[in-house]
């Protein structure tokens, strides 16, 4: 049988297999792919006959690789036919039979049709190594894929490589003794705080493994993403690891809307267990739990609540450090409050900027709106609200008057067709 003749074969496997963290086996079938195409490429530009190579043309074709030898050849599988029509995918029962007599029509054979060394071409070599660069890349995607899609909502630990643009790209692994990836830690990702200096680590949060064939790193990781948070708390804290206290909801903003405030975090804890305190745990003594958390978010603002069932408790606890007066639940369809403060409680329950309440409303999924108790009108905002109902009421009647006048003018209708089929009959 003929050979391509590929000096240093062996060689390059190993070197490619090195530095791109791909398996041997997957190199070999990346080159042999390539060299595939290239063989197509000098087909077509040896098709003298003027021959129609359509997408599956060379399907029956196949590189087979030499390490050793450090080669590839050809190969051919032909079915055996008793007239040929197309040389590249038959061949003759009697040209078979002269080598295996016991050959029948409808056998196939493989054949080889390795080209000369000198045929193979500058073209065709050139399309060759375009072509296993792509199938490299399409690999080193795929096991990426596969070895981090399991690991996606999930904490790793990364480190800074590179700035591209207003991205930074770290490097995380899947676990220990695994080769390091690259994954992307956009700008809206960040935190303000975070000092993104070459080879520094950060946990960072995987939102999302990326698929298809577009450029760059395509694991997306954040700095910004609640489920840090959860993941630092649970982390650190025993009990919620041990499910004794669990994270109920969590409300962040590492990014807030100005850069005069702070990124700052609400999280609701609860528990089953009547002599532990949920949030003690969570705080640690002397504040040591919850200190780890704000030192690796970069001293991040953190308030740790009490959840309750009860909605009013539940808001007056979601606003702290602001002290409540009185909760008023004023619509509970639409989760509409009114929150009484203190003159002196006003600008800490609503926060810079809003803030505070922003957050509280985030958690507790309540619309609240601030008031001052000393100038709270009661009567009027009951009779406010009353009127607002009375409205919604009256519209939603309304509409289920409209459907059911529908529903009758539709039985009607069917009643009507009915009556003229009968006729019909």
């Amino acid at each position: 049988m003929s050979m391509v003749t590929l000096p240093g074969l062996k060689e390059l496997i190993e070197s490619i297999s090195r530095e791109r963290n791909l398996p041997r086996l997957a190199v070999q079938s990346a080159i042999r792919e390539a060299l595939l195409k290239g063989y197509e490429r000098y087909r077509r530009a040896q098709n003298l006959e003027r021959k129609q190579f359509d997408e599956d043309y060379f399907e029956n074709f196949e590189v087979e690789l030499d390490i050793d030898g450090e080669g590839f050849r050809v190969l051919s599988t032909k079915t055996i036919v008793e007239e040929v029509n197309n040389t590249d995918h038959q061949i003759s029962l009697d040209e078979v039979q002269q080598v295996a007599p016991e050959a029948q029509l409808g056998d196939s054979v493989v054949l080889d049709v390795t080209p000369d060394q000198g045929e193979f071409g500058r073209m065709a070599a050139m399309q060759t190594k375009q072509v296993l660069a792509q199938k490299l890349r399409d690999q080193q995607r795929q096991m990426v894929q596969e070895e981090f899609q399991d690991l996606e909502g999930t904490v790793l630990q990364a480190r800074v490589l590179r700035f591209e643009r207003q991205s930074v790209v770290l490097a995380v692994s899947s676990g220990f003794g695994q080769p390091e990836v690259e994954a992307e830690l956009p700008k809206r990702e960040q935190l303000p705080n975070d000092n993104y200096r070459a080879n520094a680590t950060f946990k960072v949060y995987l939102k999302k493994v990326s698929q298809g064939q577009q450029r760059g790193p395509q694991l997306l990781v954040s700095r910004a993403d609640a489920g840090l948070v959860v993941y630092l708390f649970a982390n650190e804290v025993p009990e919620i690891e041990d499910e004794v206290v669990r994270i109920v909801a969590v409300a962040r903003e590492a990014n807030p809307p100005s850069r005069y405030v702070g990124p700052r975090t609400k999280i609701a804890v609860d528990t089953l267990d009547r002599d532990v305190d949920p949030v003690g745990a969570c705080i640690g003594a002397r504040g040591s739990r919850i200190q780890v958390v704000v030192n690796e978010l970069r001293g991040e603002k953190i308030d740790v609540i009490r959840w309750s069932p009860d909605p009013a408790t539940y808001i007056a606890n979601a606003l702290s450090p602001a002290r409540v007066d009185e909760v008023r639940l004023m619509d509970p369809e639409s989760r509409q409050t009114h929150v009484l403060v203190a003159e002196d409680q006003l600008s800490l329950a609503i926060g810079k900027e809003g803030q505070n309440v922003r957050l509280a409303a985030r958690l507790t999924g309540w619309k609240i709106d601030i008031k001052d108790k000393a100038k709270y009108d009661y009567a009027g905002e009951d009779e406010k609200f009353t009127a607002v109902r009375a409205k919604y009421q009256t519209e939603e009647d309304d509409l289920e008057l409209d459907e059911e006048l529908e529903d009758e003018n539709q039985d009607e209708l069917e009643e009507e067709d009915s009556f003229d089929n009968n006729d019909d009959e």
